[in-house]
């Protein structure tokens, strides 16, 4: 991560905590000048992340909405990449996997890229790291694609995975709980991870630890329903320690 994306993640952060950020707390806190941090406002600014006010800026994200894609990639990044690339050790060559949308399915699809394997991907930011893979067998399932998240949702996305059959499914979520199971912002994405889940023999869930001190409104399934969980080594061992004990088989990286 770049000098001026951890400051991005950092005023993020710092955004979840607080209504107000002012100019001069920040400098302060990230160590740099006034106009450095003027500057990284109005690039947020730009992504949707907030809106600049005399002095500072505020949050513009509604109560329990999700953060812009490109801001989520900054979060946790290098627990995403080990994450991804240990699910994705998981399976075996000649299998038929189909990948979750969100920044974790992102950072799975290059490391599927030198696989050998049939993926189908639920996100158009997946299908372009895909699509130059010469060993990969790209099929792609069709629907809307949802503005900013670039994930295929809608009833032609349903349709046509409940048509397949697949070894593996990679999921990703916005939320994970052994008592409110597995959650995800938006309701056509909850649907879409449910008609993969249903045509995949099994599900490996890819949860960096923040994961399991959220819960978002749609539910996508149980946890039971999750054969596998890889997640990081920050994650709660209670939570852990629930999951396996339902059975799930559970990795740390």
């Amino acid at each position: 991560m770049g000098v001026a994306e951890t400051r991005h993640a950092e005023i993020v952060r710092a955004l979840k905590t607080s209504e107000l950020v002012t100019v001069v707390e920040l400098a302060q806190e990230l160590g740099t000048s006034e106009v450095t941090v003027r500057r990284d406002l109005a690039e947020l600014e730009q992504a949707g992340v907030l809106r600049r006010v005399r002095g500072g800026a505020v949050s513009t994200m509604l109560r329990g909405e999700e953060m812009p894609f490109a801001m989520r990639e900054l979060e946790r990044a290098e627990a995403k990449t080990r994450i991804a690339a240990a699910a994705v050790g998981l399976i075996g060559d000649g299998e038929s996997v189909v990948l979750d949308s969100g920044t974790t399915g992102s950072a799975a699809a290059h490391v599927l890229a030198s696989r050998r394997l049939t993926v189908v991907p639920l996100a158009v930011h997946a299908i372009t790291i895909l699509a130059g893979a010469p060993r990969v067998s790209l099929l792609l399932p069709g629907g809307t694609v949802r503005a900013g998240e670039t994930s295929l949702v809608g009833p032609m996305a349903e349709q046509n995975l409940s048509t397949l059959r697949f070894d593996t499914m990679l999921l990703t979520c916005c939320g994970l709980s052994p008592h409110r199971g597995v959650t995800a912002y938006d309701l056509q994405d909850a649907a879409v991870k449910r008609a993969a889940m249903a045509a995949s023999t099994r599900t490996i869930a890819m949860i960096d630890s923040s994961k399991f001190t959220r819960t978002a409104m749609a539910v996508v399934c149980a946890t039971s329903a999750i054969d596998v969980v890889v997640t990081d080594t920050d994650a709660p061992q209670d939570v852990l320690a629930a999951l396996s004990a339902e059975g799930i088989d559970v990795h740390r990286v």
